[in-house]
C-alpha cells in the first residue's frame, strides 16, 4: 500500500528476516509451546508466546518468565535447533524481489535480531544470503530492535543515509526501530503480527505480497 506514489528507488532496502524473508512463524511457536509447557507447567497461549518476537530472544525469555528466563531461554533452543530444518519454510515471490531489487541498483542488508548462529542456520536452509551486502545479528551490537542502533550499524555499512534508506519487517518492534533511525518504514502483511498491530504504529508503507515491494523502487529509476 503507497499513499503517494515513489517516484525515485530507494538506495538502501534494510530487511528483518523472520516473518519477512523466511517463514518461521510454525518453527518458533512449537518451540515457544515446547518450553513453556516444559519450565513453566504450562502452554501458555500463542498471542502471549509470540508476542514479543522481534526483540532477541532472551529478551523475550525474561519477558515470559522472569526469574525462570534462563532455563526457558535453553529449552527453547535445544527444540528449535533440533526441528529447525523441519519447520523453517521460505515465502513465495522472495527470491525474485530481491533478484529484481538488485538489478535495480538497490543496496540490501539483513537486520534481525536473531544469534549469528541461528541466521546462519537459516541462511543453510533458506539460501538467500548472496542478495546481501551486510548482514546484522544480535553479536553486532550492544543494543537491539526496537532501539536503532543495528539500523545505523547497516546503514554505514551500506553507506546510505537514512533518507534514502527504507526498513521492512513484519514486527511493531521493525517499525519503532525504523523510526527511531529517521528512516521510513514499511511493515508485511505475511509476518507473525496481525495487520491491526503494524497500522497503528504507523508506518510509512504496508504490503500484502513481497511483489508490492518493488513499488519502493520503481524500475528505471
Amino acid at each position: 500500500m503507497l499513499l503517494n506514489p515513489v517516484r525515485k528507488c530507494f538506495k538502501g532496502f534494510l530487511f528483518d528476516l523472520d516473518g519477512t524473508l523466511i517463514d518461521t512463524s510454525e518453527l518458533i511457536a512449537r518451540s515457544f509451546r515446547y518450553a513453556s509447557g516444559v519450565v513453566l507447567g504450562e502452554v501458555k497461549p500463542d498471542d502471549v508466546l509470540m508476542a514479543n518476537v522481534g526483540q532477541p530472544l532472551m529478551k523475550q525469555m525474561e519477558i515470559l518468565g522472569g526469574d525462570k528466563a534462563q532455563e526457558l531461554y535453553d529449552v527453547y533452543r535445544e527444540h528449535n535447533h533440533a526441528h529447525h530444518d523441519e519447520y523453517i519454510r521460505s515465502y513465495p515471490g522472495i527470491n525474485e524481489l530481491l533478484d529484481e531489487l538488485r538489478a535495480r541498483g538497490a543496496k540490501l542488508a539483513v537486520v534481525t535480531s536473531k544469534s549469528r548462529e541461528t541466521v546462519d542456520m537459516a541462511f543453510r536452509s533458506i539460501p538467500i544470503e548472496r542478495y546481501f551486502e551486510t548482514v546484522i545479528s544480535t553479536d553486532d551490537t550492544a543494543n537491539h530492535k526496537p532501539d536503532p542502533q543495528p539500523l545505523m550499524l547497516a546503514m554505514r555499512r551500506l553507506d546510505v543515509h537514512p533518507d534514502e534508506s527504507v526498513y521492512i519487517g513484519d514486527s511493531p518492534f521493525d517499525i519503532q526501530a525504523g523510526q527511531a533511525a529517521g528512516m521510513m518504514t514499511a511493515a508485511v502483511g505475511w509476518g507473525m503480527f496481525a495487520p491491526v498491530r503494524l497500522k497503528e504504529l504507523e508506518p510509512d508503507f504496508y504490503f500484502e505480497k513481497p511483489d508490492e515491494i518493488l513499488l519502493l523502487c520503481p524500475e528505471g529509476e
